[in-house]
């Protein structure tokens, strides 16, 4: 008897849409000043290939390699209310040594 093969949805997202904001932290701050490493806030069906072609798209810069993380929701309450905050994905890029990324 076959497994059933689970289906790949081929969504084609535009660049504008793959990132959705850098994520400016302490931590990423020195990631970028000693490692060339930059976090951004990316859309939840991106894959590592699509975050390198939007970087390199959008800031014109050459991508060396791209890691990702799925992050989960926390839970929150206010007062008798109990909910979630949405996950999210994260990448982070690392660039070139001759190219640079300026938030600022």
């Amino acid at each position: 008897m076959p497994r059933a093969v689970p289906q790949t949805t081929s969504i084609v997202l535009e660049p504008h849409q793959i990132i959705l904001r850098p994520l400016v932290t302490e931590k990423g701050v020195h990631r970028s000043s000693r490692n060339n490493a930059y976090a951004f806030e990316v859309h939840r069906l991106a894959t590592k290939a699509d975050v390198r072609r939007a970087v390199e798209e959008l800031f014109n810069v050459r991508v060396l390699r791209v890691h990702t993380q799925n992050r989960k929701g926390k839970p929150r309450q206010t007062k008798q209310q109990f909910s979630r905050t949405a996950a999210w994905k994260k990448a982070i890029v690392t660039l070139d040594e001759q190219h640079r990324i300026d938030f600022f």
